[in-house]
């Protein structure tokens, strides 16, 4: 054993994202029972390439008693994890929950009256993609925007009636964007617009409640008052809603 700076994680803050996993390149953090924990001292350096992915501040460096840091382990350790994976057997633990495979009885349709009458799309707006919708799009204007996790309306059945009926369209993914720039350009979206209400809809896992973050955030920087409601979908595509304020 010797003094060393090593990670620290502090449980009650993570919320199991696993971003921090995919960053550490030594494997030295999984998550376990839905929570980031250092598996063991050997694997990590010390030098918290982790620190700057974990979006809820929750991994900080400490100076501690710990087994030196061993290079070999990690190496063998590397070895073992991409043999799991290669073998398609590495299970949600050492990735994101959000990414644990899953497969989902089929509900047959009932039988139905034929008819010759389609369901109306609801989408009034295009672009959607976060990243490529205009600030001062006219459509923000007098706005109840839904910003919606790419997953959504794959999941939900009947997203289009039951969600984004009335809303000007806005989606991305918190896991796989850059959260940063989804943040800046949201908030100068709600600043520079009047906009009458924000819903968030996100997916039941994890890493996607980056979503709700971000526009909690974004309305806070625009410096107004505007009410933020949330749809939460499940990956069987049941929903609850839960108001924001």
């Amino acid at each position: 054993m010797v003094r060393r700076k090593i990670v620290k994680i502090d449980e009650e803050r993570c919320n199991g994202c696993g971003l921090c996993v995919s960053a550490c390149a030594e494997g030295a953090i999984q998550l376990i029972d839905g929570k980031a924990r250092l598996v063991s001292d050997v694997y990590c350096d010390g030098l918290g390439a982790c620190l700057g992915e974990c979006p809820q501040g929750a991994i900080t460096i400490e100076e501690r008693e710990a087994e030196e840091f061993d290079p070999h382990q990690v190496e063998e350790r590397l070895t073992r994890l991409k043999s799991a994976q290669d073998q398609k057997t590495c299970q949600p633990a050492c990735a994101c929950p959000g990414s644990a495979v899953l497969t989902m009885k089929t509900v047959q349709p009932q039988p139905e009256i034929e008819s010759t009458a389609a369901t109306p799309s609801m989408l009034t707006n295009w672009p959607v993609q976060l990243n490529l919708v205009p600030i001062n799009a006219p459509y923000f204007q007098y706005a109840d925007i839904l910003l919606s996790a790419d997953c959504t309306a794959f999941a939900h059945p009947d997203f289009h009636r039951k969600v984004l009926t009335g809303k000007v369209l806005i989606v991305g993914c918190p896991k796989l964007d850059d959260a940063q720039h989804y943040l800046e350009k949201l908030s100068e979206i709600l600043r520079q617009n009047d906009v009458k209400s924000l819903t968030i809809a996100r997916m039941e896992v994890p890493c996607c409640a980056g979503l709700t973050r971000i526009a909690q955030t974004a309305v806070l920087l625009s410096g107004k008052s505007i009410p933020v409601r949330e749809f939460i979908i499940s990956t069987r595509g049941e929903v609850r809603t839960s108001a924001q304020g």
